[in-house]
Protein backbone atom coordinates (compact mmCIF):
# COMPACT_ATOMS: atom_id res chain seq x y z
CA UNK A 1 0.00 0.00 0.00
CA UNK A 2 1.58 3.28 -1.14
CA UNK A 3 0.48 6.93 -1.03
CA UNK A 4 1.47 10.11 -2.84
CA UNK A 5 -0.42 13.36 -3.29
CA UNK A 6 -0.54 12.97 -7.08
CA UNK A 7 -0.28 9.79 -9.15
CA UNK A 8 0.63 10.25 -12.83
CA UNK A 9 0.33 7.28 -15.17
CA UNK A 10 2.58 7.78 -18.22
CA UNK A 11 5.93 9.44 -18.94
CA UNK A 12 5.41 11.35 -22.18
CA UNK A 13 5.40 15.11 -22.66
CA UNK A 14 2.08 15.67 -20.88
CA UNK A 15 2.88 13.59 -17.79
CA UNK A 16 6.38 15.02 -17.39
CA UNK A 17 5.21 18.62 -17.93
CA UNK A 18 2.39 18.26 -15.41
CA UNK A 19 4.71 16.64 -12.84
CA UNK A 20 7.19 19.51 -13.03
CA UNK A 21 4.47 22.09 -12.48
CA UNK A 22 2.88 20.54 -9.36
CA UNK A 23 5.95 19.12 -7.61
CA UNK A 24 6.63 22.37 -5.74
CA UNK A 25 3.70 21.76 -3.38
CA UNK A 26 2.77 18.07 -3.74
CA UNK A 27 4.48 14.70 -3.64
CA UNK A 28 4.34 13.13 -7.12
CA UNK A 29 4.64 9.51 -8.17
CA UNK A 30 4.94 8.92 -11.89
CA UNK A 31 4.56 5.32 -13.05
CA UNK A 32 5.50 4.17 -16.54
CA UNK A 33 5.13 0.66 -17.85
CA UNK A 34 8.58 0.31 -19.39
CA UNK A 35 11.61 2.62 -19.28
CA UNK A 36 10.85 6.28 -18.61
CA UNK A 37 11.81 7.29 -22.16
CA UNK A 38 9.50 4.71 -23.77
CA UNK A 39 6.73 6.99 -24.94
CA UNK A 40 5.12 8.20 -28.15
CA UNK A 41 6.65 11.62 -27.45
CA UNK A 42 10.11 10.12 -27.80
CA UNK A 43 9.28 8.99 -31.35
CA UNK A 44 7.66 12.22 -32.55
CA UNK A 45 9.55 13.49 -35.59
CA UNK A 46 7.79 16.58 -36.93
CA UNK A 47 7.60 19.11 -34.12
CA UNK A 48 5.22 21.40 -32.26
CA UNK A 49 2.92 23.80 -34.10
CA UNK A 50 2.66 27.36 -32.77
CA UNK A 51 2.46 30.92 -34.05
CA UNK A 52 6.12 31.95 -33.86
CA UNK A 53 6.69 34.05 -37.01
CA UNK A 54 5.65 37.54 -38.09
CA UNK A 55 3.95 36.26 -41.25
CA UNK A 56 1.69 33.94 -39.22
CA UNK A 57 -1.25 34.71 -36.91
CA UNK A 58 -3.49 33.11 -34.31
CA UNK A 59 -6.45 33.40 -36.67
CA UNK A 60 -4.60 31.49 -39.40
CA UNK A 61 -3.64 28.67 -37.04
CA UNK A 62 -7.18 28.55 -35.63
CA UNK A 63 -8.67 28.41 -39.13
CA UNK A 64 -6.31 25.60 -40.18
CA UNK A 65 -7.17 23.58 -37.06
CA UNK A 66 -10.92 24.05 -37.54
CA UNK A 67 -10.71 23.06 -41.19
CA UNK A 68 -8.77 19.91 -40.39
CA UNK A 69 -11.25 19.01 -37.63
CA UNK A 70 -14.06 18.96 -40.21
CA UNK A 71 -16.76 20.66 -38.16
CA UNK A 72 -16.29 18.89 -34.82
CA UNK A 73 -13.67 21.04 -33.06
CA UNK A 74 -14.67 23.08 -30.02
CA UNK A 75 -13.73 26.54 -31.30
CA UNK A 76 -13.24 27.97 -27.80
CA UNK A 77 -10.78 25.18 -27.00
CA UNK A 78 -8.98 25.67 -30.33
CA UNK A 79 -8.61 29.39 -29.68
CA UNK A 80 -7.34 28.82 -26.16
CA UNK A 81 -4.76 26.22 -27.21
CA UNK A 82 -3.47 28.24 -30.18
CA UNK A 83 -3.16 31.46 -28.19
CA UNK A 84 -1.32 29.71 -25.35
CA UNK A 85 1.04 27.91 -27.74
CA UNK A 86 3.92 30.41 -28.04
CA UNK A 87 4.22 30.73 -24.26
CA UNK A 88 4.40 26.95 -23.83
CA UNK A 89 7.10 26.70 -26.53
CA UNK A 90 9.14 29.33 -24.67
CA UNK A 91 8.67 27.28 -21.50
CA UNK A 92 10.03 24.16 -23.24
CA UNK A 93 13.09 26.17 -24.22
CA UNK A 94 13.49 27.19 -20.56
CA UNK A 95 13.35 23.47 -19.68
CA UNK A 96 16.30 22.93 -22.02
CA UNK A 97 14.69 21.96 -25.33
CA UNK A 98 16.85 23.00 -28.29
CA UNK A 99 14.74 23.85 -31.30
CA UNK A 100 16.39 24.38 -34.69
CA UNK A 101 17.27 28.00 -35.39
CA UNK A 102 17.17 29.81 -38.74
CA UNK A 103 20.34 30.59 -40.68
CA UNK A 104 21.17 33.78 -38.78
CA UNK A 105 20.30 32.21 -35.43
CA UNK A 106 17.78 34.89 -34.45
CA UNK A 107 14.55 32.94 -34.94
CA UNK A 108 13.11 29.46 -35.37
CA UNK A 109 13.70 27.32 -38.44
CA UNK A 110 9.98 26.66 -38.87
CA UNK A 111 8.74 23.70 -40.87
CA UNK A 112 5.73 23.42 -43.17
CA UNK A 113 3.33 20.48 -42.88
CA UNK A 114 0.08 19.35 -44.50
CA UNK A 115 -2.99 21.43 -43.68
CA UNK A 116 -1.02 24.46 -42.46
CA UNK A 117 -1.23 27.81 -44.25
CA UNK A 118 2.16 28.99 -42.94
CA UNK A 119 5.46 27.67 -41.65
CA UNK A 120 4.85 27.24 -37.92
CA UNK A 121 6.33 23.90 -36.81
CA UNK A 122 9.21 24.31 -34.37
CA UNK A 123 11.43 21.26 -34.62
CA UNK A 124 14.77 19.71 -33.77
CA UNK A 125 15.59 18.20 -37.19
CA UNK A 126 13.50 15.02 -37.29
CA UNK A 127 14.07 14.09 -33.65
CA UNK A 128 11.91 16.72 -31.95
CA UNK A 129 10.14 14.30 -29.63
CA UNK A 130 13.38 12.80 -28.36
CA UNK A 131 14.80 16.27 -27.72
CA UNK A 132 11.71 17.25 -25.69
CA UNK A 133 11.58 13.94 -23.80
CA UNK A 134 15.25 14.07 -22.79
CA UNK A 135 15.04 17.70 -21.63
CA UNK A 136 11.96 17.06 -19.49
CA UNK A 137 13.38 13.82 -18.06
CA UNK A 138 16.51 15.70 -16.99
CA UNK A 139 14.35 18.27 -15.15
CA UNK A 140 12.31 15.51 -13.50
CA UNK A 141 15.44 13.63 -12.40
CA UNK A 142 16.66 16.77 -10.64
CA UNK A 143 13.38 17.24 -8.71
CA UNK A 144 13.33 15.47 -5.34
CA UNK A 145 9.53 15.67 -5.07
CA UNK A 146 9.00 13.47 -8.13
CA UNK A 147 9.38 9.70 -7.84
CA UNK A 148 9.57 7.86 -11.19
CA UNK A 149 8.75 4.14 -11.15
CA UNK A 150 9.78 2.33 -14.31
CA UNK A 151 8.36 -1.08 -15.27
CA UNK A 152 5.08 -0.39 -13.45
CA UNK A 153 1.89 -1.07 -15.41
CA UNK A 154 -1.45 0.31 -14.19
CA UNK A 155 -4.22 -2.31 -14.12
CA UNK A 156 -7.37 -0.54 -12.92
CA UNK A 157 -8.38 2.65 -11.18
CA UNK A 158 -9.25 2.67 -7.48
CA UNK A 159 -12.76 3.98 -6.90
CA UNK A 160 -14.39 5.28 -3.73
CA UNK A 161 -17.52 3.21 -4.37
CA UNK A 162 -15.44 0.05 -4.06
CA UNK A 163 -13.70 1.29 -0.93
CA UNK A 164 -16.83 2.40 0.90
CA UNK A 165 -19.52 0.46 -0.95
CA UNK A 166 -21.00 3.78 -2.02
CA UNK A 167 -23.32 4.31 -4.96
CA UNK A 168 -21.56 5.32 -8.17
CA UNK A 169 -23.21 8.74 -7.99
CA UNK A 170 -20.82 9.55 -5.16
CA UNK A 171 -17.76 8.33 -7.05
CA UNK A 172 -14.21 9.57 -6.61
CA UNK A 173 -10.90 8.26 -7.95
CA UNK A 174 -8.46 7.28 -5.21
CA UNK A 175 -5.52 6.04 -7.25
CA UNK A 176 -4.80 2.81 -9.11
CA UNK A 177 -3.76 -0.82 -8.83
CA UNK A 178 -0.33 -1.15 -10.46
CA UNK A 179 1.61 -4.25 -11.50
CA UNK A 180 5.29 -4.14 -10.60
CA UNK A 181 6.80 -5.94 -13.61
CA UNK A 182 10.02 -6.73 -11.76
CA UNK A 183 8.44 -8.42 -8.72
CA UNK A 184 5.17 -9.57 -10.28
CA UNK A 185 3.26 -8.08 -7.34
CA UNK A 186 0.24 -5.79 -7.60
CA UNK A 187 0.77 -2.56 -5.68
CA UNK A 188 -2.08 -0.46 -4.31
CA UNK A 189 -1.18 3.17 -5.02
CA UNK A 190 -3.51 5.77 -3.54
CA UNK A 191 -3.49 9.49 -4.34
CA UNK A 192 -5.57 12.65 -3.97
CA UNK A 193 -5.35 13.25 -7.75
CA UNK A 194 -4.77 10.65 -10.48
CA UNK A 195 -3.74 11.76 -13.97
CA UNK A 196 -3.93 9.53 -17.06
CA UNK A 197 -1.20 10.30 -19.61
CA UNK A 198 -0.88 6.88 -21.22
CA UNK A 199 -0.86 7.92 -24.88
CA UNK A 200 -2.77 6.31 -27.72
CA UNK A 201 -4.00 2.95 -28.95
CA UNK A 202 -2.17 2.25 -32.22
CA UNK A 203 -1.40 -1.35 -31.24
CA UNK A 204 -5.08 -2.23 -31.64
CA UNK A 205 -4.29 -2.22 -35.39
CA UNK A 206 -2.03 -4.59 -37.29
CA UNK A 207 0.07 -1.77 -38.78
CA UNK A 208 0.94 1.26 -36.70
CA UNK A 209 3.62 3.91 -36.26
CA UNK A 210 3.12 3.76 -32.48
CA UNK A 211 5.51 2.21 -29.95
CA UNK A 212 4.61 -1.15 -28.40
CA UNK A 213 3.29 0.60 -25.27
CA UNK A 214 0.35 2.19 -27.17
CA UNK A 215 -2.41 -0.18 -26.05
CA UNK A 216 -5.03 2.38 -24.98
CA UNK A 217 -4.52 1.68 -21.28
CA UNK A 218 -5.78 5.02 -19.95
CA UNK A 219 -8.96 5.06 -22.03
CA UNK A 220 -9.74 1.43 -21.18
CA UNK A 221 -9.20 1.97 -17.43
CA UNK A 222 -11.24 5.17 -17.40
CA UNK A 223 -14.11 3.54 -19.30
CA UNK A 224 -14.18 0.52 -16.97
CA UNK A 225 -14.28 2.95 -14.03
CA UNK A 226 -17.34 4.71 -15.48
CA UNK A 227 -15.78 7.78 -17.15
CA UNK A 228 -17.26 9.06 -20.41
CA UNK A 229 -15.25 8.57 -23.59
CA UNK A 230 -15.76 10.31 -26.93
CA UNK A 231 -14.94 10.26 -30.66
CA UNK A 232 -13.02 6.99 -30.71
CA UNK A 233 -14.08 6.38 -34.32
CA UNK A 234 -11.58 9.08 -35.36
CA UNK A 235 -8.35 7.09 -35.58
CA UNK A 236 -5.77 8.94 -37.63
CA UNK A 237 -3.82 6.81 -40.08
CA UNK A 238 -0.53 8.49 -40.88
CA UNK A 239 -0.27 8.51 -44.68
CA UNK A 240 3.42 7.73 -44.96
CA UNK A 241 4.86 4.81 -43.04
CA UNK A 242 8.00 3.20 -44.48
CA UNK A 243 6.97 0.04 -46.31
CA UNK A 244 9.14 -3.02 -45.81
CA UNK A 245 7.40 -6.24 -44.71
CA UNK A 246 10.58 -7.45 -43.00
CA UNK A 247 11.14 -4.50 -40.64
CA UNK A 248 9.18 -2.80 -37.89
CA UNK A 249 7.00 0.10 -39.05
CA UNK A 250 8.88 3.39 -39.28
CA UNK A 251 7.25 6.80 -39.68
CA UNK A 252 8.21 9.09 -42.56
CA UNK A 253 7.45 12.54 -41.17
CA UNK A 254 4.78 14.87 -42.50
CA UNK A 255 7.60 17.36 -42.85
CA UNK A 256 9.00 15.47 -45.86
CA UNK A 257 5.92 16.46 -47.85
CA UNK A 258 6.13 19.91 -46.32
CA UNK A 259 9.61 20.32 -47.76
CA UNK A 260 8.53 19.30 -51.26
CA UNK A 261 8.07 15.53 -51.17
CA UNK A 262 5.66 14.23 -53.86
CA UNK A 263 3.49 11.13 -53.65
CA UNK A 264 3.76 9.01 -56.79
CA UNK A 265 2.35 5.64 -57.85
CA UNK A 266 4.28 2.60 -59.11
CA UNK A 267 4.47 4.20 -62.57
CA UNK A 268 6.08 7.34 -61.15
CA UNK A 269 2.97 9.49 -61.67
CA UNK A 270 1.83 12.04 -59.04
CA UNK A 271 -1.73 11.22 -57.97
CA UNK A 272 -2.90 13.29 -55.00
CA UNK A 273 -4.55 16.02 -57.09
CA UNK A 274 -7.02 13.37 -58.25
CA UNK A 275 -8.28 13.13 -54.66
CA UNK A 276 -7.83 16.59 -53.17
CA UNK A 277 -7.20 20.06 -54.60
CA UNK A 278 -4.47 20.64 -51.99
CA UNK A 279 -2.46 17.79 -53.49
CA UNK A 280 0.44 16.46 -51.43
CA UNK A 281 -0.13 19.09 -48.72
CA UNK A 282 -3.70 18.03 -47.96
CA UNK A 283 -4.55 17.00 -44.39
CA UNK A 284 -3.75 13.50 -43.19
CA UNK A 285 -7.28 12.13 -43.58
CA UNK A 286 -7.40 13.15 -47.24
CA UNK A 287 -3.90 11.88 -48.03
CA UNK A 288 -4.42 8.53 -46.29
CA UNK A 289 -7.71 8.02 -48.13
CA UNK A 290 -6.06 9.04 -51.43
CA UNK A 291 -3.22 6.55 -50.94
CA UNK A 292 -5.68 3.82 -49.97
CA UNK A 293 -7.76 4.45 -53.11
CA UNK A 294 -4.65 4.52 -55.34
CA UNK A 295 -3.39 1.22 -53.93
CA UNK A 296 -6.78 -0.44 -54.38
CA UNK A 297 -7.06 0.85 -57.97
CA UNK A 298 -3.59 -0.35 -58.99
CA UNK A 299 -3.35 -3.44 -56.79
CA UNK A 300 0.05 -2.26 -55.57
CA UNK A 301 1.34 -3.00 -52.06
CA UNK A 302 2.48 0.60 -51.56
CA UNK A 303 2.96 4.01 -53.15
CA UNK A 304 6.11 6.15 -53.10
CA UNK A 305 7.18 9.44 -51.54
CA UNK A 306 9.78 11.14 -53.70
CA UNK A 307 11.96 13.95 -52.40
CA UNK A 308 15.07 13.01 -54.39
CA UNK A 309 14.78 16.25 -56.42
CA UNK A 310 16.00 18.18 -53.34
CA UNK A 311 19.69 18.75 -52.71
CA UNK A 312 21.29 15.73 -51.02
CA UNK A 313 23.23 17.57 -48.30
CA UNK A 314 20.09 19.46 -47.29
CA UNK A 315 18.10 16.23 -46.95
CA UNK A 316 20.81 14.57 -44.86
CA UNK A 317 20.90 17.59 -42.55
CA UNK A 318 17.12 18.19 -42.34
CA UNK A 319 16.11 14.52 -41.99
CA UNK A 320 19.12 12.70 -40.51
CA UNK A 321 17.10 9.92 -38.86
CA UNK A 322 14.84 9.28 -41.83
CA UNK A 323 17.85 9.32 -44.19
CA UNK A 324 19.95 6.90 -42.13
CA UNK A 325 17.06 4.53 -41.35
CA UNK A 326 15.91 4.31 -44.98
CA UNK A 327 19.52 3.83 -46.11
CA UNK A 328 19.91 0.98 -43.61
CA UNK A 329 17.09 -0.82 -45.42
CA UNK A 330 18.35 -0.12 -48.92
CA UNK A 331 16.65 3.18 -49.85
CA UNK A 332 18.74 6.30 -50.47
CA UNK A 333 16.19 9.14 -50.22
CA UNK A 334 18.57 11.52 -52.02
CA UNK A 335 18.42 9.33 -55.14
CA UNK A 336 15.20 7.29 -55.08
CA UNK A 337 11.60 7.43 -53.80
CA UNK A 338 10.59 5.95 -50.44
CA UNK A 339 8.01 3.11 -50.45
CA UNK A 340 5.17 4.12 -48.08
CA UNK A 341 1.78 2.93 -46.81
CA UNK A 342 -0.69 4.39 -44.28
CA UNK A 343 -0.57 3.05 -40.70
CA UNK A 344 -2.57 3.72 -37.52
CA UNK A 345 -0.98 6.73 -35.87
CA UNK A 346 -3.08 8.86 -33.52
CA UNK A 347 -6.28 8.64 -31.47
CA UNK A 348 -8.25 11.89 -31.86
CA UNK A 349 -10.87 10.75 -29.37
CA UNK A 350 -10.29 9.59 -25.82
CA UNK A 351 -11.44 10.19 -22.26
CA UNK A 352 -13.83 13.13 -22.30
CA UNK A 353 -12.40 16.11 -20.37
CA UNK A 354 -13.26 19.75 -19.74
CA UNK A 355 -10.98 22.74 -20.38
CA UNK A 356 -9.00 21.91 -17.21
CA UNK A 357 -8.46 18.26 -18.08
CA UNK A 358 -11.02 16.96 -15.57
CA UNK A 359 -12.87 13.77 -16.51
CA UNK A 360 -16.43 12.91 -15.48
CA UNK A 361 -15.02 11.15 -12.38
CA UNK A 362 -13.90 13.55 -9.61
CA UNK A 363 -10.15 13.63 -8.90
CA UNK A 364 -9.39 11.83 -12.18
CA UNK A 365 -7.76 13.85 -14.94
CA UNK A 366 -6.54 12.98 -18.44
CA UNK A 367 -4.03 14.78 -20.64
CA UNK A 368 -2.40 14.28 -24.04
CA UNK A 369 -3.49 11.65 -26.54
CA UNK A 370 -5.46 9.84 -23.80
CA UNK A 371 -7.88 12.78 -23.58
CA UNK A 372 -10.60 14.09 -25.88
CA UNK A 373 -10.34 17.85 -25.36
CA UNK A 374 -12.27 19.24 -28.33
CA UNK A 375 -9.13 20.45 -30.12
CA UNK A 376 -8.87 17.88 -32.89
CA UNK A 377 -12.49 17.19 -33.85
CA UNK A 378 -12.68 14.70 -36.70
CA UNK A 379 -9.01 14.92 -37.68
CA UNK A 380 -5.89 16.27 -35.97
CA UNK A 381 -3.88 18.95 -37.75
CA UNK A 382 -0.23 17.91 -38.08
CA UNK A 383 1.99 18.80 -35.07
CA UNK A 384 -0.94 19.95 -32.94
CA UNK A 385 -0.50 16.93 -30.65
CA UNK A 386 2.58 18.12 -28.76
CA UNK A 387 0.97 21.55 -28.60
CA UNK A 388 -2.20 20.14 -27.01
CA UNK A 389 -0.13 18.11 -24.53
CA UNK A 390 1.83 21.07 -23.12
CA UNK A 391 -1.11 23.48 -23.09
CA UNK A 392 -3.45 21.09 -21.27
CA UNK A 393 -0.71 19.92 -18.89
CA UNK A 394 -0.32 23.57 -17.93
CA UNK A 395 -4.08 24.11 -17.51
CA UNK A 396 -4.39 20.94 -15.41
CA UNK A 397 -1.56 22.10 -13.18
CA UNK A 398 -3.07 25.57 -12.73
CA UNK A 399 -6.44 24.02 -11.85
CA UNK A 400 -4.95 21.60 -9.32
CA UNK A 401 -2.89 24.41 -7.78
CA UNK A 402 -5.97 26.58 -7.33
CA UNK A 403 -7.99 23.71 -5.83
CA UNK A 404 -5.23 22.10 -3.83
CA UNK A 405 -6.28 23.24 -0.35
CA UNK A 406 -9.73 21.73 -0.86
CA UNK A 407 -8.39 18.58 -2.55
CA UNK A 408 -5.68 17.91 0.02
CA UNK A 409 -8.07 18.33 2.98
CA UNK A 410 -10.31 15.46 1.82
CA UNK A 411 -9.27 12.28 3.67
CA UNK A 412 -8.77 9.08 1.70
CA UNK A 413 -10.73 6.07 2.95
CA UNK A 414 -9.14 2.68 3.46
CA UNK A 415 -9.07 0.65 0.27
CA UNK A 416 -8.81 -3.05 -0.41
CA UNK A 417 -5.60 -4.49 -1.74
CA UNK A 418 -5.63 -6.52 -4.95
CA UNK A 419 -7.05 -9.99 -4.40
CA UNK A 420 -5.65 -12.90 -6.40
CA UNK A 421 -8.37 -15.42 -5.49
CA UNK A 422 -7.85 -18.80 -7.18
CA UNK A 423 -5.96 -17.42 -10.19
CA UNK A 424 -3.21 -19.65 -11.55
CA UNK A 425 0.00 -18.97 -13.47
CA UNK A 426 -0.60 -18.89 -17.21
CA UNK A 427 1.68 -21.44 -18.83
CA UNK A 428 0.79 -21.09 -22.51
CA UNK A 429 1.34 -17.54 -23.75
CA UNK A 430 -0.07 -18.59 -27.11
CA UNK A 431 -3.50 -18.01 -25.52
CA UNK A 432 -2.63 -14.32 -25.32
CA UNK A 433 -0.63 -13.89 -28.54
CA UNK A 434 -3.31 -15.60 -30.65
CA UNK A 435 -6.10 -13.35 -29.32
CA UNK A 436 -3.89 -10.28 -29.68
CA UNK A 437 -3.18 -11.11 -33.33
CA UNK A 438 -6.84 -11.81 -34.06
CA UNK A 439 -8.02 -8.45 -32.71
CA UNK A 440 -5.37 -6.46 -34.59
CA UNK A 441 -6.07 -8.18 -37.92
CA UNK A 442 -9.84 -7.84 -37.53
CA UNK A 443 -9.55 -4.12 -36.73
CA UNK A 444 -7.22 -3.51 -39.70
CA UNK A 445 -9.45 -5.38 -42.15
CA UNK A 446 -12.87 -4.27 -40.92
CA UNK A 447 -12.48 -0.87 -39.16
CA UNK A 448 -9.62 0.74 -41.10
CA UNK A 449 -9.36 3.75 -43.39
CA UNK A 450 -12.48 2.89 -45.43
CA UNK A 451 -15.49 1.44 -43.58
CA UNK A 452 -18.85 -0.23 -44.30
CA UNK A 453 -21.80 -0.99 -42.05
CA UNK A 454 -21.71 -4.66 -43.03
CA UNK A 455 -18.10 -4.89 -41.84
CA UNK A 456 -19.15 -3.66 -38.39
CA UNK A 457 -21.70 -6.46 -38.10
CA UNK A 458 -19.12 -9.04 -39.18
CA UNK A 459 -16.34 -7.81 -36.91
CA UNK A 460 -18.65 -7.74 -33.88
CA UNK A 461 -19.63 -11.32 -34.53
CA UNK A 462 -16.02 -12.43 -35.00
CA UNK A 463 -14.81 -10.52 -31.92
CA UNK A 464 -17.46 -11.71 -29.48
CA UNK A 465 -15.88 -15.11 -28.85
CA UNK A 466 -12.40 -13.55 -28.56
CA UNK A 467 -13.60 -10.99 -26.01
CA UNK A 468 -15.36 -13.63 -23.94
CA UNK A 469 -12.17 -15.70 -23.84
CA UNK A 470 -10.09 -12.68 -22.78
CA UNK A 471 -12.44 -11.87 -19.90
CA UNK A 472 -12.17 -15.46 -18.73
CA UNK A 473 -8.36 -15.35 -18.92
CA UNK A 474 -8.34 -12.23 -16.73
CA UNK A 475 -10.04 -14.02 -13.85
CA UNK A 476 -8.49 -17.47 -14.33
CA UNK A 477 -4.82 -16.50 -14.51
CA UNK A 478 -2.35 -14.43 -12.52
CA UNK A 479 -1.77 -11.08 -14.19
CA UNK A 480 1.04 -10.54 -16.65
CA UNK A 481 1.80 -7.36 -18.64
CA UNK A 482 0.66 -9.07 -21.85
CA UNK A 483 -2.67 -10.11 -20.35
CA UNK A 484 -3.33 -6.59 -19.01
CA UNK A 485 -2.58 -5.02 -22.39
CA UNK A 486 -4.66 -7.63 -24.22
CA UNK A 487 -7.64 -6.82 -22.00
CA UNK A 488 -7.17 -3.12 -22.76
CA UNK A 489 -6.97 -3.42 -26.54
CA UNK A 490 -10.09 -5.61 -26.43
CA UNK A 491 -11.96 -2.75 -24.70
CA UNK A 492 -10.57 -0.21 -27.16
CA UNK A 493 -11.56 -2.36 -30.15
CA UNK A 494 -15.14 -2.57 -28.88
CA UNK A 495 -15.29 1.18 -28.26
CA UNK A 496 -13.92 2.10 -31.71
CA UNK A 497 -16.43 -0.21 -33.39
CA UNK A 498 -19.29 1.15 -31.26
CA UNK A 499 -18.42 4.78 -32.01
CA UNK A 500 -17.90 4.09 -35.73
CA UNK A 501 -21.22 2.24 -36.04
CA UNK A 502 -23.09 5.17 -34.45
CA UNK A 503 -21.71 7.76 -36.91
CA UNK A 504 -23.66 7.18 -40.13
CA UNK A 505 -21.84 9.75 -42.24
CA UNK A 506 -18.36 10.47 -43.59
CA UNK A 507 -16.33 13.11 -41.75
CA UNK A 508 -12.63 13.62 -41.16
CA UNK A 509 -10.93 10.33 -40.43
CA UNK A 510 -14.19 8.36 -40.54
CA UNK A 511 -15.05 7.43 -44.14
CA UNK A 512 -18.19 5.32 -44.64
CA UNK A 513 -18.88 3.90 -48.11
CA UNK A 514 -22.57 3.56 -47.13
CA UNK A 515 -22.80 7.24 -46.11
CA UNK A 516 -20.23 9.18 -48.21
CA UNK A 517 -21.56 12.66 -47.29
CA UNK A 518 -21.07 14.73 -44.16
CA UNK A 519 -24.34 15.10 -42.23
CA UNK A 520 -24.22 18.10 -39.88
CA UNK A 521 -27.92 17.88 -39.01
CA UNK A 522 -27.65 14.48 -37.35
CA UNK A 523 -23.94 14.03 -36.63
CA UNK A 524 -22.45 17.48 -36.11
CA UNK A 525 -21.60 16.50 -32.54
CA UNK A 526 -19.25 14.29 -30.54
CA UNK A 527 -19.90 10.57 -30.24
CA UNK A 528 -20.03 10.14 -26.46
CA UNK A 529 -20.26 6.78 -24.70
CA UNK A 530 -21.16 6.60 -21.02
CA UNK A 531 -20.33 3.38 -19.20
CA UNK A 532 -23.15 2.87 -16.72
Amino acid sequence: MYFSDILIIGSGISGLSFALKVASYASVTLVTKKARADSATNLAQGGIAAVLADNDSYEMHIADTLKAGDGLCDEDVVRMVVQDGPERVKELIDFGVRFQKDTDGTGFDLGMEGGHSARRVAHSCDLTGREIEQALLAQVAANKNIEVLENHLAIDLLLESRAREKEKSGERCLGAYVLNRETGEVETRTAKITVLCTGGCGKVYLYTTNPDIATGDGVAMAYRAGASVANLEFVQFHPTCFFNPNVKNFLISEAVRGEGGRLINKNGDPFMLKYDSRGDLATRDAVAQGIDAEMKESGADCVYLDISHCEGDYLRKRFPTIYSTCLKYGVDITKEPIPVVPAAHYMCGGVQVDVNGCTTIPNLMAVGETACTGLHGGNRLASNSLLEAVVFAHRCAVYVTQQWDTISDLPLPEVQEWRVGKAELIEENVLISHNWDQIRRLMWNYVGIVRREKRFELVRRKLSAVLEEINQHFYDYLLTPDLIELRNIAVIAELIIDCAARRKESRGLHYMVDYPQRDDKHFGKDTVIHNQ
